[in-house]
């Protein structure tokens, strides 16, 4: 009888992100112990890495869907993707960009299988952004940044309106993936992108009024449906906005949100300091909940041992009552239903917190329309995309430079980021549904 030949076999070998995948392991000798390791470019060409040993099992063979690592490895317990996100980049201090550098580009993860110290086998497995046909276009118009992704086929399609959080810039990668999903997606940039401010500070909601009108306009969306999906300080602004422009929205998708107005924070201009106004509207600044508070300090944040968690300093804001009334978002206005994505080891502010404040406040005013909070109870703030590395919880903010932590622990947020993607698009799908029967009575 012959040596045994092991191979890696990945099905399917290439697809969407955000379809399961299986990697199983053949020819291997019963109860063999191996190493398995992955290895991706990530941002600006930084290889990310998972190395994890496993017990072939009888028959010889892995199965990543059913059999656990060993002891002590990168991660514990059945994870059919946890050779994915639980990679680490290579370089110290590398950047914590989990996507390709190009927009919506596939990323190529090169799968090795390792005996004795020496590479025997090796797969790939690709995950992409954009399905076949989808199609990107940069907008620069009405004085509007940003980028719209549109999936493939003539239309009309549903539309959804994609907002970033405090780091600023263009979400390209979700963007990419609700066009994959049948979704027209204008991922729309506020700050730090190019032609705009580098920050946040006094950002008008004229802006995004602009964005809605355009999208109803130029992409005419089946049955007007424009969604509004946010990240963090976007979650907080996709309710705001649907609070304000009530009638432009037909569905709320909240990640990590806030239930109240925040002031500028780790976004701000330096010029004019943290504690001053993010939003305009009409010129005039939309009241925050730092402003007047008897009982907000800096101090959890400023002083704390790092990495700081900077939930610890907005919780304190939350102690004053009459603050927190005036700095509500009025999310009774809304005129659609919601999704609230919450995390609650959030390390950046209290989103299962917020998340529950939200949905009170819509059951007390009879909201009409269909309301749902998804908690993650280890779960940290950063809940993205499925099957993307999840092991940088310790990072310097993009605009303030400052170390702080997101929270969570890596497995609680991969399955948080499995679970909030199928969520957002059953909601979604749902939330088509409800406009359709609402537009017929």
């Amino acid at each position: 009888m012959g040596a045994l030949v092991p191979r890696i076999e990945v099905s399917p070998a290439d697809a969407l992100i955000d379809v399961p995948r299986r990697i199983q392991v053949q020819g291997l000798a019963p109860g063999e112990v191996v190493c398995l390791q992955s290895r991706t470019l990530r941002g600006p060409s930084v290889p990310w890495q998972a190395s994890v040993r496993f017990q072939a099992d009888p028959e010889g063979q892995l199965d990543l869907g059913r059999q656990a690592p060993l002891a002590g490895e990168a991660y514990a317990g059945v994870s059919p993707m946890g050779l994915i996100w639980a990679q680490s980049p290579l370089q110290a201090g590398a950047s914590r960009e989990v996507f390709a550098s190009e927009p919506g580009g596939a990323l190529h993860t090169e799968l090795s299988l390792w005996r004795d110290g020496e590479p025997c086998a090796s797969a790939t497995l690709v995950q992409r952004l954009a399905a076949p046909g989808v199609q990107r276009q940069e907008i620069r118009s009405h004085g509007l940044v940003g980028s719209l992704w549109l999936p493939p086929g003539p239309g009309p399609h549903p539309a959804v309106l994609v907002l970033n959080g405090s780091g600023g810039g263009i979400n390209e990668s979700r963007a990419a993936l609700y066009a994959s999903r049948g979704y027209a997606a204008l991922a729309l940039a506020y700050f730090k992108a190019p032609g705009l401010s580098d920050y946040i500070s006094n950002t008008p909601l004229e802006y995004f009024e602009t964005a809605l009108e355009w999208m109803h306009r130029e992409l005419q969306p089946r049955q007007g449906f424009v969604a509004v999906s946010g990240q963090s300080r976007g979650g907080e602004l996709a309710l705001l906005l649907a609070s304000r422009f009530a009638s432009w929205i037909s569905a709320v998708v909240g990640y990590v949100p806030s239930a109240v107005v925040n002031c500028a924070q780790n976004a701000c201009d330096p010029a004019l300091g943290r504690e001053g106004w993010a939003w305009l509207h009409h010129g005039q600044p939309i009241p925050h909940v730092w402003q007047g508070n008897r009982f907000a300090t800096w101090a959890p944040w400023d002083q704390g041992p790092e990495p700081r968690r900077h939930s610890l300093a907005l919780l304190t804001s939350l102690q004053d009552a009459e603050a927190v009334e005036r700095a509500r978002i009025p999310v009774e206005r809304i005129q659609a239903p919601v999704l609230l994505l919450t995390a609650g080891d959030d390390g950046s502010w209290p989103s299962s917190l917020y998340g529950r404040m939200v949905v009170e406040r819509l059951e007390q005013a009879g909201h009409p329309w269909p309301v749902a909070q998804i908690d993650y109870p280890q779960a940290g703030h950063s809940i993205v995309l499925p099957c993307v590395p999840t092991t940088q919880l310790v990072y310097a903010h993009p605009v303030s430079g400052r170390l702080s932590t997101t929270g969570g622990r890596p497995q609680a947020n991969a399955e948080a980021d499995q679970h909030s993607w199928s969520s957002v698009l059953e909601f979604l799908q749902q939330a088509q549904a409800a406009r359709s029967a609402h537009r017929r009575h």
